[in-house]
């Protein structure tokens, strides 16, 4: 990978391959166990950012996979089964890993696929019935082995009690000398335990060991999550070009355009529009809004009928009601914006409450930071604010109310008022004539 950091902690769709993995691995099961050498203080940490309980054991030198499994294995109850996965492997399914627990219980399932050129890649052998007997690595391969095309991706489901006993047999009489997981395989054929398959696809056990091979892992992600929503009924301008790194719920008749980045949980309603170059994080939209291109929205909601953007941003804490308008160069924060009101053009609203049918002129500023603390800016119904007016918190503006262009208001505006707060103008008579 060419970094200091650990393979697991390469990002893929925004976050880290290890993050993917064990959010996987904790939607079926409590109890996962890490196992860490290399950077491993970082992969500690990381591991701390996720909201389920996770344990740790150090493989004190990288001497096989093998070796890797047996250095966690006591975290596991006798009656358990063991689930190993890997870090670099992050795209595989829930309900691939829900297929695999759900066999034997007192033998061993092992993960596969089938691929176009298996070279290099240990061959899975079976006996007539199906039952897996050996996995046949490339330099032992015969010509008739080569042929086989369903390789073994190294993830596996055991009984604890058989794998443990399996791990103590592993020899590393090999040019590495290491202890090879795969060996489990043929060692627990020989006790006479019939070993099955999971076939998935190629896609879903996908791993990285280099940069490139990493944007590889990452266009097959972004496939993956655009094939999610075609399957939803959203339209999507072009599948290649659009980026999910969250989960995704949809009404009908939904179009996404290019460039468009959804992060976090994103709802949609019915007919709602996704501009180019556009960012949603962590947002819910409604019914027949629009929103237009390059807008940034992050832990807000939208109602219905609504126009946002384009290069609006809406920031954490904004909520939207039905039919408003927040435009070009607008940005909000803890803010709401009430039914049927608009924004138009170049304006900052945070920390503000602002009723329905008010229209916000360009370049107000709510004025709510004073250096130590945040104030709140109010605004009532069928108010007009007009351009580049600065609201200096905490202020109230009441409804029907009316602040004059370029006022600063640092006292409240009673509704029906007319808000003023202009220095008083001067015109200098002749003054250009005698500016030399």
């Amino acid at each position: 990978m060419k970094s200091k950091r650990a393979k697991s902690l390469q990002r893929v769709g925004g976050k880290t391959m290890l993050e993917m993995i064990c959010k996987t691995a904790g939607s079926i099961s409590t109890k996962i166990t890490l196992i860490v050498g290399f950077d491993k203080d970082s992969i500690i940490n990381e591991s701390k950012n996720f909201d389920f309980e996770i344990s740790t054991c150090e493989q004190a030198s990288p001497i096989g996979t093998g070796d890797a499994v047996k250095c966690g294995i006591n975290e596991v109850d006798d009656a358990d089964k063991v689930l190993v996965l890997y870090g670099d492997v992050p795209l595989i399914k829930k309900e691939t890993l829900e297929n695999l627990v759900s066999t034997d219980d007192k033998s061993l399932t092992i993960l596969s696929t089938k691929v176009d050129n298996p070279f290099g890649y240990g061959r899975v052998k079976k006996d007539n019935d199906g039952n897996v007997t050996q996995i046949i690595e490339e330099k032992d391969a015969s010509n008739a082995d080569k042929k086989i095309s369903e390789i073994f991706t190294g993830i596996l489901c055991c009984n604890k009690v058989l794998l443990a006993e399996a791990l103590e047999e592993i020899k590393n009489d090999n040019a590495a000398g290491e202890y090879y997981l795969t060996d489990i395989v043929s060692i627990i054929n020989k006790k006479g335990f019939k070993i099955k398959t999971c076939i998935v696809s190629n896609e879903e056990v996908k791993g990285a060991n280099t940069k490139k091979e990493l944007s590889e892992l990452e266009e097959t992600f972004r496939k993956m999550k655009s094939k999610d929503l075609l399957e939803m009924g959203i339209t999507v301008s072009d599948p290649n070009r659009v980026d999910v790194r969250g989960e995704v719920s949809a009404g009908t008749d939904c179009i996404i355009d290019v460039n468009v980045i959804l992060d976090g949980v994103v709802k949609l309603g019915d007919n709602v529009s996704i501009g180019p170059n556009t960012i949603l994080k962590d947002v819910e939209i409604g019914n027949n809004t629009s929103i237009e291109a390059f807008s940034h929205l992050v832990s807000s909601k939208v109602g219905k009928d609504c126009i946002i953007g384009p290069y609006a941003r809406l920031r954490e804490g904004s909520q939207i009601d039905d039919s408003a308008k927040i435009g070009n160069f607008v940005e909000t924060k803890k803010t709401t914006v009430g039914k049927g009101s608009k924004a138009s053009h170049f304006a900052y609203l945070g920390d503000a409450e602002i009723g329905s049918g008010s229209n916000i002129g360009a370049g107000t500023i709510t004025c709510n930071y004073d250096g130590k603390d945040k104030h709140q800016t109010k605004i009532g119904d069928e108010s007009f604010v007009g351009t580049n007016s600065s609201l200096v918190a905490p202020v109230t503006i009441g409804s029907n109310a009316y602040v004059a262009a370029g006022s600063v208001i640092t006292k409240d505006v009673p509704d029906n008022a007319l808000g003023v707060g202009r220095s008083k103008q001067n015109n200098v008579e002749d003054w250009s004539k005698n500016k030399d």
